[in-house]
């Protein structure tokens, strides 16, 4: 993932043209009421605003929201194509550098701990990962309780797929 100065997210994803994706960018409480933005451009000094959390945008091609109770505020890009390629999440002068991934399959809750190889656990969960047939990677989390909901992230090598995840608790009290 990138991380610098308290923001947290993916690095590189894999999209398909005219689709969207949104990915999160995690950030530290400090900066909760900062405004937080998306910068277009391959270099971070050159690199433009697409949206600002205080300012939307009339194309519709970018859409930014704020969740402050869990400091993560989400940038979606609609309508994909080869030119939008390279993009930094930022607040303020809050911005990413790079680290690099190793080429092993992971699953990672976003901003804490990532499962490598074919099991571990995340925040109480047991997790089990594995090659279900060429370039499927199947995740099974079990024990999973309302808590555990929120962004996640697949990674093979220095590609990653965020990803949301809603647990809903079963308030029956009884099994069918």
């Amino acid at each position: 993932t990138h991380r610098v100065h308290s923001i947290t997210t993916v690095s590189k994803v894999s999209v398909k043209a005219g689709n969207s994706i949104s990915i999160p960018c995690l950030y530290h409480y400090q900066y909760t009421d900062h405004v937080k933005y998306l910068c277009k451009g391959y270099f971070w000094p050159s690199c433009r605003h697409a949206v600002k959390t205080n300012e939307a945008d009339p194309s519709g091609k970018y859409l930014i929201s704020d969740d402050k109770k869990q400091q993560i505020f989400t940038v979606t890009i609609n309508r994909l194509t080869n030119q939008n390629t390279h993009y930094w999440c930022g607040l303020e002068n809050r911005v990413l550098q790079v680290s690099i991934n190793s080429g092993e399959m992971k699953w990672c809750r976003l901003g804490r701990n990532c499962v490598t190889g074919s099991s571990g656990s995340i925040d109480g969960t047991t997790v089990t990962a594995h090659m279900s047939e060429p370039n499927v990677f199947t995740v099974t989390m079990s024990g999973l309780k309302s808590e555990n909901s929120g962004w996640y992230w697949c990674a093979k090598g220095d590609i990653q797929i965020p990803v949301y995840l809603t647990v809903t608790e079963n308030t029956s009290k009884y099994c069918k």
